[in-house]
């Protein structure tokens, strides 16, 4: 399976997935590096559309800034804007919140395989975990000597 086997649509249904992800995700940040990294290779082979700049819901420091919307086989991404953008894209003001990208049934797995395999990366091994994270012994069920709910006294 070579990049160019890949449709437009399968890469969007994937980014959607790993976008919708990483935007509850504890630690998004590889999720968005995927998104950044095959938005900008989609970008550059002409396979994603520029369509304009947006307003941000969430501004950052209560100053209003814009975002980029990229369109990708049926299904529209934002994006951090660049100041080349700012000078060559017309602004559309708000988002529009009554569109929604048609929601794929796709697991994350799944989603994150096919974005490795278009962007040529290889995944990465998923680490070994131990049951004992430390080397003491849990104090579970182990009397500590005053009742859960009363302070200890300090001493004078």
């Amino acid at each position: 399976m070579k990049d160019n086997q890949i449709s437009n649509r399968e890469i969007a249904e994937s980014l959607f997935i790993v976008n919708r992800h990483a935007k509850t995700a504890p630690e998004p940040r590889h999720l968005y590096d995927i998104k950044k990294h095959t938005i900008d290779k989609l970008l550059n082979e002409n396979r994603a559309k520029k369509v304009g700049l947006h307003f941000s819901d969430h501004p950052k420091f209560s100053q209003q800034h814009s975002t980029l919307l990229i369109e990708v086989g049926g299904y529209y991404f934002h994006v951090p804007a660049t100041k080349k953008d700012f000078q060559d894209l017309e602004h559309l003001g708000k988002v529009d919140q009554s569109y929604r990208n048609p929601k794929p049934k796709l697991s994350l797995s799944r989603a994150k395989r096919t974005l490795y395999h278009y962007l040529n990366w290889k995944q990465p091994k998923k680490p070994a975990y131990s049951l004992q994270t430390s080397s003491q012994p849990s104090m579970l069920g182990q009397p500590t000597g005053s009742p859960w709910n009363q302070r200890r006294r300090r001493r004078p």
